[in-house]
C-alpha cells in the first residue's frame, strides 16, 4: 500500500461491487452464503459470530465481510455487511496503511473535491424504478431491511447514506441516521442533536414545507466513511462528499432524483427518495411496542423515541440484481465509520496546534470509535512536559462526543490495547495522573451519562470528562527504557513468517 501523503492514483474501487471484488481476490476477507436467512434477527444474529467484533455482546470477533445471497421472503435481493468490520480492511478498500488511516482522512478533509451531477442514462441507481403511488408499493415487502434484535423497533436501514440540502443557501451535506420503516412508504429519521441534516429539516419545518431527501444505499466504501465527519471539523454547509472525493482523486457522481428535487448517489445500489415532512411525528415502535428502537455504538439497545420525524416516501430506485448494504450497530463497522474521522479531526486540530508532537490517534473500539481515543504524543525538550494534556484538550475540542482520553509515549503501539494498558501500569498513578473535567456535554447513547448513576451529572447526557496520562514525565525518561533485544531476520528461520 502507498503512503498516505502520497498522491492518490485510480483505486478500482468505485462502488460497492468493486469493492466487493476485491475483497473477494484478498485471503480471508470475504465469505458467501446460499442458506437462505431471515433478515429478522437471524441475519444479524449469524454476523455477528463471523465477524461483527466491536462492542457486540461476546462471543463475537474480527472477521470478513460476508454476502447473504438468499433472503427470505425476498428473491431479487442480496444482503452484504462488514465491509468496513475491520480497520485492515479499510485500508485495503481505501488502499492505505491502516495505521495512516486517520491522516488520509485529515488530508482529504484538506483537499476536498465537490461531487459533480452526471444525467440519468449514465445512473446504474436508477436501472430499475419502484414509484410509491403504484398500488402495490410497499417498502416492507420491496427491501430487506434487517432487525438487528427480536426487540427491534422494527426493519432499519443502517447504511443508509442520507442526502439534502439547506432550504435556504442550497449548501448540501450527507449523514447516517437511524432509519426504521413504519409503514409502506413511511420511515422514521433519528436525529441526534446537533445534526446538520436536522438543521436543514428545522428551516423547512420552520417554513412550513417538506424537506426533499434521498437514501442511498450500497455505496463506495469512502463515502460511508467521510460521511462521518462531524463539526468543527467539517461545519454546516460543508459536503462530506467532498472528502470521498478527495479520497479517490476524483469527484463522487450524484443524478437527480426522479420524484423529489434531491440528488442522489449515481453508483448505489438503491436509492430511496422522499421528503421530510413539516410537523409530522411518530413513535418509533409503533408497529412493536418494544420500548426499544435498535442495538447502537456503545453495546446497548437505544430506546424507541416517542417522537421523531417522518420521510414520505415517493419512490425506491435500484440496479438489477440489486445487493442491500446494512451493518450492526455496536459492530467494528461502526468503529471505522465514526472513529477514522474522530482520529483525523484530532490530528489536524493537534498539528496545527503543536506540529510534529502527535505522531498518531487511535479512536479505540471499546468506545465505539467516539468515547475513547489513545494519543501518541512525543516529548522531545523539557518544556513539551505538560504538552501532552494540551492535546488531550484539543481533541475534547476537535470531537465533543469524546469522553476519554489516554496519552501514551512513542514507544507504545496505540493501536495494541495489551500495550496501552501496560503503559497504564507502569507509567500512570491514578491521584497525579488523572485529570477530570466535570459537567460538559458528551453523547446521549452513553447510559452512564444520567442524574441516576453519579449525583455530579445534572442532566442526562452531560459527563465527566476523563484524561488518563500514561506518559512517562520528561526528567524520568531514562528510567523508563524497554527492554532492547536484538534486530534479526526472523524469515532465515521460518520463510512464511509474516
Amino acid at each position: 500500500m502507498p503512503d498516505s501523503s502520497s498522491p492518490r492514483k485510480n483505486s478500482p474501487v468505485h462502488d460497492l461491487r468493486s469493492a466487493l471484488a476485491l475483497l473477494q481476490g484478498l485471503p480471508g476477507e470475504l465469505v458467501t452464503t446460499d442458506v437462505e436467512v431471515d433478515p429478522e434477527a437471524e441475519l444479524s444474529g449469524v454476523y455477528r459470530h463471523v465477524g461483527a467484533g466491536g462492542t457486540c455482546m461476546r462471543p463475537t470477533r474480527k472477521g470478513p465481510a460476508m454476502v447473504f445471497n438468499k433472503i427470505k421472503g425476498f428473491d431479487n435481493f442480496r444482503v452484504a455487511i462488514g465491509l468496513l468490520a475491520s480497520r485492515e480492511r479499510v485500508g485495503q478498500l481505501l488502499d492505505c496503511p491502516p495505521a495512516e488511516l486517520g491522516r488520509l482522512l485529515m488530508k482529504s478533509v484538506q483537499n476536498p473535491i465537490p461531487p459533480v451531477v452526471i444525467s440519468r442514462d449514465k445512473a446504474v441507481c436508477q436501472e430499475v424504478v419502484h414509484l410509491a403511488s403504484d398500488a402495490d408499493f410497499d417498502l416492507r415487502t420491496l427491501l430487506p431491511a434487517p432487525t438487528n434484535t427480536e426487540e427491534d423497533a422494527g426493519p432499519y436501514f443502517t447504511m443508509g447514506m442520507c442526502y439534502a440540502s439547506d432550504p435556504e443557501t442550497g449548501e448540501s451535506d450527507v449523514t447516517i441516521h437511524r432509519l426504521c420503516i413504519q409503514g409502506r412508504d413511511e420511515i422514521s429519521m433519528y436525529f441526534v442533536p446537533g445534526r446538520h441534516l436536522d438543521a436543514f429539516r428545522q428551516k423547512a419545518e420552520a417554513a412550513g414545507k417538506p424537506l426533499p431527501i434521498s437514501i442511498s444505499l450500497g455505496v463506495d466504501p469512502a463515502i460511508e466513511i467521510g460521511a462521518c465527519f462531524e463539526p468543527p471539523t467539517t461545519p454546516l454547509g460543508f459536503d462530506e462528499l467532498t472528502v470521498a472525493g478527495a479520497i479517490r482523486g476524483r469527484p463522487v457522481e450524484l443524478v437527480e432524483c426522479l420524484t423529489v428535487n434531491a440528488r442522489a448517489i449515481a453508483h448505489a445500489e438503491v436509492v430511496i427518495e422522499g421528503e421530510l415532512l413539516p410537523n409530522v411525528r411518530v413513535r418509533e415502535d409503533q408497529n412493536t411496542n418494544t420500548g426499544k428502537a435498535m442495538p447502537e455504538f456503545p453495546g446497548y439497545t437505544g430506546e424507541a423515541k416517542p417522537a421523531v420525524p417522518v420521510i414520505k416516501v415517493k419512490s425506491v430506485t435500484h440496479r438489477r440484481n440489486p445487493i442491500l448494504q446494512t451493518t450492526i450497530g455496536p459492530s467494528e463497522e461502526h468503529v471505522s465509520m465514526a472513529g477514522i474521522p474522530t482520529e483525523a479531526s484530532i490530528l489536524g486540530m493537534v498539528e496545527s496546534a503543536m506540529p510534529g508532537k502527535l505522531l498518531n490517534v487511535y479512536a479505540h473500539s471499546s468506545g465505539g470509535g467516539k468515547y475513547l481515543a489513545v494519543l501518541q504524543f512525543r516529548k522531545t525538550v523539557e518544556s513539551d512536559e505538560g504538552r501532552q494534556r494540551q492535546a488531550a484538550l484539543l481533541a475534547f475540542s476537535a470531537f465533543p462526543e469524546l469522553k476519554h482520553v489516554m496519552l501514551v509515549d512513542e514507544d507504545v503501539d496505540l493501536f495494541d490495547t495489551n500495550d496501552v494498558l501496560w503503559a497504564m501500569q507502569t507509567r500512570y498513578q491514578g491521584d497525579v495522573s488523572t485529570i477530570f473535567i466535570p459537567g460538559v456535554r458528551c453523547h446521549p447513547l452513553d447510559p452512564s451519562q444520567d442524574p441516576a448513576f453519579s449525583p455530579s451529572i445534572s442532566a442526562h447526557g452531560i459527563s465527566c470528562k476523563t484524561i488518563f496520562d500514561c506518559t512517562v514525565p520528561f526528567h524520568l525518561k531514562s528510567r523508563f527504557q524497554r527492554s532492547q533485544f536484538k534486530e534479526v531476520d526472523v524469515t532465515r528461520f521460518l520463510p512464511d513468517f509474516k
